[in-house]
């Protein structure tokens, strides 16, 4: 016969194996390390799931009901078709009559036919290739021609090969795969991948506006926690957000007042025993020398040093306004006023590094642990360390330390660790838990360590 798709197939004695279309699946099993963390993926994986699995459910039934029921109808169709020729083939006698036949009902068919005369079909396999529409196929010739066949889907792109055994020779059939399958598959399947995508890109902007004004509300408490000037912060979102965020700012309120009013009684206190303290210094001294008056000058100079304490601890819960300041020049300053007044300080800082913090009361605050470190070793180190999300300020000195165990009680007001620090230097217990007072109030802390010089280390972490 004349060249056409078939004159290209393979030898009807070669033999194909067919490709083992089955994979192992790995198990994948979800792991909480590999969740997403934050409100905004848990929302959107929450969105997710639900829509894969209507998309698996959509399309298994789909493909079990609607493209199960099509292909094999088409396949049904295509067996049909190739009984007929068969049948009206065995009527006509070999030579052109039958290769016109062929011709007339390839056209009207879409089918190619080629008779190869006194062939046989392999014995050792009945069907070839990999096509997913073949078992519907396999099945609908089964049915229908009740021959012995084979098929092989891989020796063209757009046909699928069949070859039937008949009592003369073997028939093939070039069954285009556009007959045994139908594009509404396809179009069904990018339908609902492309809606999907579109619904995702929905939901993602809807959730990013809902995760926004908490990232806001989680944004002002830190700030108020750092002791920073919360502004334009306003009611948004969903009622659960805006609930929330008016706890929040009546928290917020509340705290100030009871900071102010804490503030305002122990500064007014101080202020009024200041009075009283000075009349009675100034009484002592018209009295004549004594043991019993050198005694009560001591007390009222121990009671003024305990009221100007109070006085800065008053001050350290101020209203003083957090500004971006350069670090290493406050100290330096800090550090100056040290060594004016006799104290040996060594200071190793970086040239710069703004941060925002209270100058009055950070100044306050770390001159409070150099004079503690003063009074009770022989030099002072101040160092400043930069970290990961603020900067470490060191104090260092080599007096006796404080054993590990104690190290958390002198933070407590009023609290002297006599067994390790003298009651002769004249400390009140408040310098300490000022420096700590202020550190807390930019959301850093304190805490104490063992010094390399031997003594006791005094860190304060301030984040940025």
């Amino acid at each position: 016969m004349s060249s056409n798709r078939i004159d290209a197939v393979r030898p009807l004695g070669s033999t194909t194996v067919p490709r083992d279309a089955s994979h192992p699946v790995r198990d994948r099993r979800w792991h909480k390390r590999l969740l997403p963390r934050t409100l905004f993926g848990r929302a959107l994986l929450i969105i997710v799931i639900p829509l894969i699995l209507v998309q698996v459910i959509a399309t298994w039934i789909f493909y079990d009901r609607v493209w199960d029921t099509v292909s094999r109808r088409l396949s049904t169709a295509a067996a049909g078709e190739i009984a007929q020729t068969i049948d009206t083939m065995r009527l006509l006698p070999p030579g052109p009559q039958r290769d016109d036949f062929f011709v007339t009902v390839g056209r009207a068919t879409e089918l190619e036919y080629v008779f190869w005369s006194c062939e046989k079909l392999p014995t050792d396999m009945t069907r070839m290739g990999s096509l997913p529409l073949a078992e519907q196929l396999g099945a609908a010739l089964t049915e229908r021609v009740h021959r012995p066949f084979q098929i092989d889907a891989e020796f063209d792109p757009r046909d699928t090969l069949i070859s039937i055994a008949l009592k003369d020779g073997v028939l093939q059939v070039a069954v285009p795969k556009k007959r045994l399958s139908t594009p509404t598959t396809y179009i069904f399947v990018l339908w609902m991948v492309g809606s999907s995508l579109v619904l995702f890109a929905v939901a993602t902007l809807f959730m990013r506006n809902q995760v926004k004004s908490l990232r806001r509300l989680a944004a002002a408490a830190e700030s108020f926690g750092k002791g920073r000037d919360v502004r334009f912060f306003k009611l948004e979102g969903a009622v659960e957000v805006r609930q929330t965020a008016a706890a929040f700012l009546l928290m917020r309120e509340r705290i100030r007042r009871q900071i102010s009013q804490r503030t305002e009684m122990l500064a007014g206190v101080s202020h009024d025993l200041r009075t009283p303290l000075t009349r009675m210094r100034l009484a002592l001294e018209f009295l004549e020398e004594s043991p019993a008056l050198a005694e009560l000058k001591s007390d009222v100079r121990q009671m003024e040093r305990m009221v100007v304490g109070y006085l800065d601890f008053a001050r350290g819960e101020g209203g003083e306004t957090p500004r971006e300041i350069d670090l290493p020049m406050l100290l330096e300053e800090v550090v100056a006023n040290a060594r004016r007044e006799g104290a040996p300080v060594t200071i190793a800082a970086p040239e710069a590094f703004a941060i925002s913090l209270r100058p009055d009361a950070t100044k306050r605050g770390i001159a409070n642990l150099i004079s503690n470190a003063r009074r009770y070793g022989s030099h002072v180190w101040v160092t400043v360390v930069p970290v990961k999300g603020g900067i470490d300020i060191l104090v260092d000195d080599d007096g006796p330390g404080i054993p590990p165990e104690r190290r958390e009680d002198v933070f407590r007001p009023f609290f002297r660790l006599d067994a390790a620090r003298s009651p002769a230097t004249g400390g009140v217990g408040l310098g300490l838990t000022i420096a700590r007072d202020v550190a807390l109030s930019h959301g850093g802390d304190i805490t104490l360590e063992e010094s390399p010089q031997g003594g006791l280390r005094v860190r304060v972490h301030l984040p940025k």
